[in-house]
């Protein structure tokens, strides 16, 4: 397809969505949306330009029509871009692409991506040129500054890094350490060790500055190639490669396949050997500890003893650098320092980590140092080369731990553990016995009492997964104080460059349902206000009440407990939020229109969080995600409204990560999965679900599978995900009463086909609409240009929150909905009053907004002394729930009707 001239591109309409009334940032017209979407977009650093840049990735979208499968793009200057498309409409334009960038410094703050010819990486300044070389025995990675040997098969994921023709680290392979039983209280414990065997290796992306290799294997017992060896914990790495870069990015995945009864993981961890060959005094260890400190020694320390080794000697050691001659009264006797071989730093909680060390196995350890948050960075290495690692969210993701063994051999040992071997093994079996639920009677008893959909052997972790970020860098020598504590830095928060909001608005990729901030009247500035104050609350309560931990950062809590000053962490199904009612589209929308890193960064947190622990990714419930628990997996309401992607797309073109786009993908067939876990299988006397395999509802069933559908679409142009979702809008659309027909259908997971099962009956929940179908049925609208579904999906949105006797005058009864979410359903009446022109909806859509009683401020108030632990602020009504319904209505309603919304 050649690409549409500016002139004949706005001339056709091909952005033929106009923008919300609400919009003022940005033109309010179809005419001038088009010339608010140029075909060059502005980036930004979420955190300013970095100070050290080992390469990085982003997306960028595309107005409809505007650009060709195979455009080129530049980003200007002496900058070499590798760029790739990710997503497409539906007439085959780009949509979404992602760009990366080599490892380099002095970018600006700011930068524009436009169209054009690429600056060839060949011409890149010496060293950064990228090879990669394919062999049947390994793949070679060569950045121009290191090159990395990786084995198709074995149990090692790397085999060696080298610099400079010398070897850096080698024998990279996973560990991992499992107790037969989470303690010793029930006698003695045994522990079997377990490293990493590949299954598959693939060149998943070859570039001239970004290269990706995917392992896949799983853990087996150590030496275990008898018939009697175990092999379980599937992984997925990759290793992401940038041309100049001296690092090599890691991207860990592991899905937990054991007997939580039998299998307690004691250590996960990514193993290297590092060559050493200064003498030990020349050899150093480093840690990176809280706002900028280092904790720094020699293996054989100079400093401190009785004899003086001389002030140049100290002052080379301390600063890594190569000593000059030491004083012979000290040299002579350098056999009788002790050298240190081995150093742990341990990260047990959010509060507190330790270093320790030791000269050697066999012998006692000693504490060295201790602190509060490390940033998960460590070095060993000398004046002939070293390896520096490092684990994002270290103490985020506790219990963490970094060790470095043997530091005065020849060879160190170092090891990243995900989860520490210092710490209580991972208890992952189900927190109570059941409490005598042996029927649904039973258990819908205990679902009054506590929210819990407790079902026997329903809560199983079988199949959660999680993810870890990791760093290694291969360097020529130990490197300055100052440049460990950037690397510590970029392991933290590595360098992320984001579209403008006001070009992703102007594009129109993400629909109609958000617009800029305007404070421009008083209303409008108390509502953008309040949506500041909500994200600030909880930013602040994730850090207050310490939603850290291995499974647990990333989610926010979902509901309070105000007697108690405490969330309801124990109670049911009112402890973790998992998705519930969408706070992941809430924050995502927030950033769209606000640019905030803070926001994108407790998004980013949330996606990793939900996509992996809140979702099976293999056994009896893959594809699927589980409601509200306790315990992220502990409810037995296994349903796609939690694994759904459209939680994650937007982190996903943002940031084109693959193992995102693994999520999404594995999602696509969860309809299958419907018939096993029917969410009213324990109700009594439902109606028989007649000829058809599954009985769905529109909005917590089919809406999910759609925004699965859509995405692949997107990402694929495929006509297999494309026809099954207008099978289905076609079905809704011809129901006599629309989607009034359309809370329990039948559904055919074969063909996609849905079924009235009502007749010219008429049935809502307030539920349909909370878990992304908004969001999706914009985006469904605009690209098919459905207008029988649009029509039918109209009137839904309109009659939702309408009066009883409307209700019953256009579809003959009322509809049996609750008001259970009338603010948050507003959103809706927005949505019908903007696509139908109507003034009256629109004033109808903000008195729903401001609530059948009143909403009440929004005031953090302070709690100390004996009422709780530690001085809490807190809001006593706060609900996860209400939150992300309120900031998705503010939102929405801004975009569509803002204009309506009373200036007082």
């Amino acid at each position: 397809m050649a690409p549409l001239s500016r002139r004949s591109f706005f001339k056709t309409g091909a952005l033929a969505a106009a923008l919300p009334l609400g919009v003022r940032a940005a033109p309010a017209t179809a005419a001038t949306a088009g010339a608010a979407a140029p075909l060059a977009a502005d980036l930004s650093w979420l955190e300013g330009a970095p100070a050290l840049m080992t390469g990085t990735t982003f997306g960028v979208p595309w107005p409809r029509g505007a650009l060709r499968k195979d455009q080129a793009f530049t980003l200007g200057g002496a900058t070499a871009i590798q760029s790739w498309p990710i997503a497409y409409w539906p007439d085959g334009s780009l949509k979404w692409t992602a760009h990366a960038l080599p490892a380099q410094a002095g970018l600006a703050d700011k930068l524009r991506l436009r169209p054009g010819a690429a600056r060839s990486v060949a011409n890149a300044p010496a060293g950064q040129a990228m090879t990669v070389s394919e062999r049947p025995d390994v793949i070679v990675v060569n950045t121009g500054v290191i090159e990395c040997i990786i084995p198709r098969q074995g149990g090692e994921i790397v085999s060696s890094i080298r610099r400079g023709g010398r070897e850096i680290a080698r024998s990279g392979k996973l560990v991992a350490l499992a107790d037969d039983q989470p303690d010793g209280s029930a006698g003695s414990t045994r522990q079997t060790s377990y490293d990493s065997r590949l299954a598959r290796v693939t060149l998943e992306q070859r570039g001239p500055v970004r290269s990706v290799v995917k392992i896949e294997g799983t853990h087996r017992t150590v030496g275990g190639d008898s018939g009697g060896s175990r092999s379980w914990l599937p992984f997925t790495v990759r290793l992401y490669f940038y041309a100049g870069a001296e690092s090599v990015r890691i991207m860990h995945t592991f899905v937990f396949d054991g007997d939580e009864q039998k299998d307690f993981l004691r250590g996960l961890g990514l193993r290297f050997d590092v060559p050493l060959a200064d003498a030990p005094h020349e050899r150093h260890v480093r840690f990176g500890g809280e706002n900028g400190g280092l904790w720094a020694e020699g293996v054989r320390n100079l400093t401190g003893l009785r004899r003086d080794p001389g002030e140049a000697v100290r002052k080379a050691q301390l600063a890594g650098l190569p000593l000059p001659p030491i004083a012979e009264r000290v040299d002579k006797s350098l056999h009788l320092v002790p050298a240190w071989g081995d150093y742990s730093l341990s990260q047990l909680s959010a509060d507190s980590f330790r270093i320790r060390k030791r000269t050697k196995a066999g012998h006692g350890w000693i504490d060295a140092a201790w602190g509060r948050r490390a940033p998960g960075l460590g070095y060993i290495g000398g004046t002939a080369g070293g390896l520096a690692f490092g684990l994002r969210d270290f103490w985020q993701r506790h219990p963490t731990q970094l060790d470095i063994r043997n530091a005065h051999t020849d060879a160190a040992q170092v090891t990243l553990w995900m989860w520490s071997p210092d710490a209580p093994a991972m208890d992952m079996r189900f927190y109570h016995d059941g409490m005598g639920m042996d029927t649904h009677a039973e258990e819908l008893q205990g679902l009054d009492i506590t929210y819990e959909d407790y079902e026997k052997g329903f809560g199983t972790p079988v199949g959660v997964a999680r993810s870890s970020e990791l760093t290694l860098w291969a360097l020529g020598a130990t490197p300055p104080r100052e440049r460990l504590v950037q690397m510590a830095a970029a392991v933290q928060t590595p360098p992320q460059l984001v579209p403008a909001p006001a070009h992703i608005l102007a594009t129109r990729v993400f629909g109609n349902m958000w617009s800029l901030p305007d404070r421009s009247t008083h209303a409008r500035a108390r509502i953008e206000d309040r949506l500041d104050a909500h994200f600030d609350f909880y930013r602040n309560e994730v850090e207050q009440r310490r939603w850290y931990g291995f499974w647990d950062y990333g989610d926010f809590r979902h509901a309070y407990d105000a007697d108690r000053h405490e969330w309801r962490y124990d109670v049911g199904g009112y402890a973790w939020a998992n998705s519930e009612l969408s706070p992941d589209l809430w924050l995502w929308y927030a950033f769209l229109r606000t640019g905030r890193a803070d926001i994108f960064r407790t998004g980013e947190a949330m996606v990793r969080h939900t996509s992996e622990v809140d979702t099976y990714h293999l056994g009896r419930f893959a594809g699927l995600g589980t409601r509200h628990n306790v315990q992220h997996w502990g409810c037995s309401a296994k349903q796609v409204r939690i694994s759904t992607a459209v939680y994650r797309r937007m982190y996903y073109y943002l940031t084109a990560d693959e193992r995102i786009g693994d999520v999404m993908r594995e999602v696509l067939d969860a309809d299958r999965k419907l018939d096993l876990v029917d969410p009213v299988r324990k109700l009594a006397n439902q109606p028989p679900k007649g000829p058809y395999p599954v009985l769905a509802s529109f909005g917590t069933d089919w809406a999910s599978l759609v925004a699965n559908w859509m995405t692949e679409w997107e990402r694929t142009g495929s006509t297999r995900y494309r026809d099954r979702i207008l099978t289905g809008m076609r079905d809704i659309a011809a129901m006599p009463r629309g989607f009034f027909n359309a809370e329990r259908m039948g559904y055919e997971p074969e063909t996609g086909r849905l079924h009235n099962m009502i007749g010219t009956g008429a049935a809502a929940s307030h539920l349909n609409a909370v878990f992304g179908a908004i969001e999706i049925f914009d985006e469904l609208i605009a690209l098919t240009g459905d207008k029988a579904f649009e029509r039918a999906w109209l009137d839904y949105c309109e009659l939702y929150n309408a009066p009883v006797e409307e209700q019953r005058r256009r579809l003959g009864k009322p509809h049996g909905g609750t008001d259970a979410l009338y603010l948050g359903n507003s959103r809706m009446t927005a949505y019908a009053a903007w696509k139908r022109k109507d003034p009256a909806l629109a004033q109808r859509a903000w008195k729903e907004f401001e609530g059948k009683r009143p909403y009440p401020p929004f005031v953090p108030a302070r709690v100390a002394g004996s009422a709780t632990l530690n001085p809490v602020t807190e809001v006593p009504y706060v609900s996860t729930n209400d939150t992300a319904q309120w900031g998705l209505a503010a939102i929405q309603n801004l975009a569509l009707v803002g204009d309506a919304l009373p200036s007082t």
